[in-house]
């Protein structure tokens, strides 16, 4: 699987992800809907269900991890940014197999492509303390304070 058929399961999945959250609608239904509408191409059928779904599953989750980050209200935070959020969030906790660097970088992109001139900076600015706290790793010769790191890099 290549990387750009991951990357454009997640370009579908901000938009699923964004219908959801406007719509209130079932996941499942939206999935339906959405693969109706648009043609998937060469994306990661497997990985854009598990972003469409995963995301509503552990919403409260997502919630909890972002939140002291940002500096208003969840449901203040643009929807385009949010779909992005949620969905990177998501990615940090439970795709192990997803190297962090990846995972920013991602949702750079996703917000240089959906969202407002500088919405760049602010998901970069939030994801970059959410991946500090969900996969820290000390620099070398640099005493992090996550003494549980070592452990959890062997998590995934």
């Amino acid at each position: 699987m290549s990387n750009g058929s991951r990357h454009q399961a997640r370009q579908a999945a901000v938009q699923a992800l964004y219908q959801w959250d406007l719509t209130e609608q079932e996941p499942e239904d939206i999935l339906k809907h959405f693969l109706r509408q648009h043609d998937l191409g060469d994306a990661d059928r497997d990985y854009f269900y598990t972003l469409v779904r995963g995301v509503p599953t552990y919403r409260q989750e997502l919630l909890a991890r972002l939140a002291p980050y940002i500096d208003r209200d969840m449901e203040e935070v643009d929807p385009v940014e949010r779909a992005i959020l949620r969905l990177a969030a998501y990615e940090l906790e439970y795709q192990h197999d997803v190297p962090t660097k990846v995972i920013l970088n991602e949702a750079i992109e996703l917000a240089k492509i959906f969202g407002a001139e500088h919405s760049y900076k602010f998901v970069n600015g939030v994801l970059d303390k959410v991946a500090g706290k969900l996969r820290p790793v000390a620099a070398p010769g640099v005493d992090s304070g996550a003494g549980n790191s070592a452990q959890l890099l062997h998590k995934g």
